[in-house]
């Protein structure tokens, strides 16, 4: 039971016991607020809801670094979630003692640096991780709750999608070794990373496809990882691909025991950064400047779309981890109901006249 005792102070102070038997106490000014508070200590021990005002005591940033070996992550989420923790604002805070008005000043300072979609990735990322010290009984309540984040703009508003004169020319202007760099990415589909860590072992000539079972992700140090969660694959490549990579060992070779197929000068892979300068030199050259690397990847969705692909075969081909995920990204390059009605009404009415023109010409004979 709560007790309420009336200091020499003029102050109320409520005395409690917690679920260890520790004798807790807060203190109050006016009477009413330590009746409510002490009927609410007693209403959460009942229930077990009960959180101990100083078990939140320990900083977010401490509190991470002991919960996260206890998550069943990826290497690549955890880099990811460490990257985000590494960065905020208020990690050294206890966690009693955040905020919502941290999470939106984090927010506010991060928009001057990050896009839209990339604040939201790192918001869920604290959002988990408050929600875990919850779950550890270190927090009364979540402060990310109704917090505001900033609009995404829509895919089909930012996307930008080279034509086949662009990728042609990308293709020409591009240092002869890394050409066929630009190539996986436009007609196989692969991410930046997935490309720098391809090996000659990963290319089936015979089965005409690519094995997509790494990434070099972008560090300040050489790192092989699995590629994004659900992007294992299988890439299956044009004839006239396959002929560029083996052009490519024949005059070019690979590099290490693991026969890394784009060099970085090093006695290793290419990395990513490497990368993005060849990709640049070749884009300026190319007269693209505001063309990016990822672009290609969007030429070679788009293409999947326009030869009448479905969403799964197109999901599995971009290493997609849902087919929701490639929906949201690429809806609105798939025909709509619309479309395919005008398309079946033109095709009917074109048969139509078709048979009366045949019809017409049978009775002129």
């Amino acid at each position: 039971m709560a007790s309420i005792q009336k200091r020499a102070n003029g102050k109320y102070l409520v005395r409690w016991r917690n679920e260890d038997n520790k004798e807790r106490s807060k203190q109050f000014d006016l009477m009413r607020d330590a009746k409510r508070y002490a009927a609410q200590v007693e209403t959460d021990l009942a229930r077990g809801d009960y959180v101990d005002p100083k078990a939140g005591d320990v900083t977010f940033r401490d509190f991470f670094d002991d919960w996260k070996g206890r998550q069943l992550w990826e290497q690549t989420t955890l880099s990811g979630v460490e990257y985000t923790v590494a960065s905020l604002s208020f990690a050294d805070v206890s966690l009693n003692k955040i905020r919502r008005s941290h999470i939106e000043s984090w927010i506010k300072e991060s928009q001057k640096h990050h896009s839209a979609g990339t604040i939201r990735t790192r918001f869920g990322h604290v959002r988990t991780i408050l929600r875990g010290a919850m779950n550890d009984g270190l927090l009364v309540k979540e402060p990310t709750k109704g917090v505001r984040l900033p609009r995404v703009e829509r895919q089909s508003s930012t996307m930008r999608i080279p034509t086949t004169d662009e990728v042609g020319q990308l293709l020409e202007s591009a240092e002869y070794w890394f050409s066929p760099f630009i190539a996986l990415c436009a007609f196989a589909g692969l991410r930046r990373g997935e490309a720098c860590a391809i090996q000659l072992g990963d290319i089936d000539f015979l089965g005409r496809s690519i094995r997509v079972d790494r990434q070099i992700p972008e560090s300040d140090i050489f790192v092989v990882r699995p590629p994004k969660q659900g992007s294992h694959r299988v890439v299956y490549i044009p004839d006239d691909l396959l002929v560029m990579l083996s052009e490519h060992v024949k005059n070019v070779g690979t590099v290490g025991e693991e026969r890394w197929l784009f060099p970085s000068g090093r006695g290793g892979p290419l990395l990513p950064k490497q990368a993005d300068y060849r990709w640049k030199k070749s884009r300026n050259t190319a007269g693209l400047p505001n063309a990016k690397l990822h672009d290609l990847r969007h030429f070679y969705a788009s293409g999947l779309i326009a030869a009448g692909c479905d969403v799964v075969t197109v999901q599995r081909a971009m290493g997609h981890s849902s087919a929701s995920m490639t929906l949201n990204t690429y809806s609105h390059l798939w025909p709509d109901a619309d479309d395919r009605t005008r398309a079946a009404s033109g095709g009917l009415m074109k048969d139509v006249f078709k048979s009366r023109e045949d019809q017409m010409r049978t009775e002129k004979g």
